[in-house]
């Protein structure tokens, strides 16, 4: 499958001054994100997951290596603008991304500085907000809204924008587990419409759902592959100082005990079905 995102030995450093107070972030990267998919960047504070999703939208430029967005250069001054219409991104804060007073005056912001027509803009506004089930408040002020509310909101205004590939940098960090399963409900949507997403996250029930996880750790990728692949390492990523999904720990718990659960297990559905076959047996 073609790929929309390619980091090829990626370094980056914050620049403190001189050389000697500068800090690397990031240490030889190299990931290939295939249109369409769906990617969960995940990590401990620190391990440079965040500073990775802001260079793939040129957010920052590379120390060294390369990331390739629809084969433009991101260092590439003269290809920024479709390197940004490419890739948007929905930070934790929704608050940071809301500009305007009226909710779809908000939505129709960066289509408008994108010179888009006004009536087209009117069509992805109302398309936008009807994909996170918010056209209904379209009139509403911003700072009425529940963070979840808020946060489909600051979705709303990339969708409306239309790129091809979303980052979603810990989307739900700030919200109840009401507001994360609406927000995480949405992306899904999204990606199961075409649009290619990567999710930092420290949720690991959220990182299950992607079909690719990427676990980062002093700025390099650790371990990769599918949730099933990568959650086969319980031990492994513990030893990160991270946590497992709810049925990883649970079969990973039976197993230790002598009952031969078998490998792969990852939701909490797939658990009880099998839990219910083994006491019919």
């Amino acid at each position: 499958m073609e790929n929309i995102v390619k980091a090829v030995n990626l370094m980056f450093e914050y620049r403190h001054g001189d050389d000697e107070n500068s800090v690397k972030a990031i240490h030889d990267i190299n990931l290939d994100i295939e249109r369409g998919s769906f990617t969960a960047i995940i990590g401990k504070n620190g391990s440079g997951k965040s500073t990775f999703a802001k260079n793939i939208n040129a957010l920052l430029l590379p120390s060294g290596g390369a990331v390739y967005v629809n084969d433009f250069d991101t260092a590439d001054e003269e290809k920024l603008w479709e390197i940004r219409q490419t890739v948007g991104m929905v930070f934790q804060n929704p608050d940071n991304q809301l500009v305007s007073s009226i909710v779809e005056d908000d939505v129709a912001f960066g289509p408008e500085n994108m010179g888009i027509h006004p009536e087209e803009i009117r069509k992805r506004v109302d398309d936008a907000l009807a994909a996170v089930g918010m056209y209904e408040q379209r009139k509403m002020a911003p700072h009425l809204l529940s963070g979840g509310q808020k946060q489909r909101i600051a979705i709303a205004g990339v969708v409306a924008m239309m790129p091809e590939c979303i980052v979603f940098d810990e989307p739900t960090a700030m919200l109840d587990p009401g507001g994360r399963r609406e927000v995480m409900n949405i992306i899904k949507e999204l990606n199961d419409k075409g649009i290619t997403i990567v999710l930092i996250t420290h949720f690991m029930d959220e990182a299950a759902t992607a079909d690719k996880i990427v676990i980062m750790e002093d700025g390099k990728i650790v371990l990769s592959g599918t949730p099933k692949e990568v959650f086969q390492e319980v031990e492994y990523i513990k030893n990160l100082s991270l946590d497992v999904p709810f049925a990883v720990q649970t079969a990973h718990k039976l197993r230790e005990k002598g009952i031969d659960v078998p490998a792969g297990i990852i939701e909490p559905d797939e658990l009880a079905a099998w839990l219910c076959r083994l006491s019919y047996n």
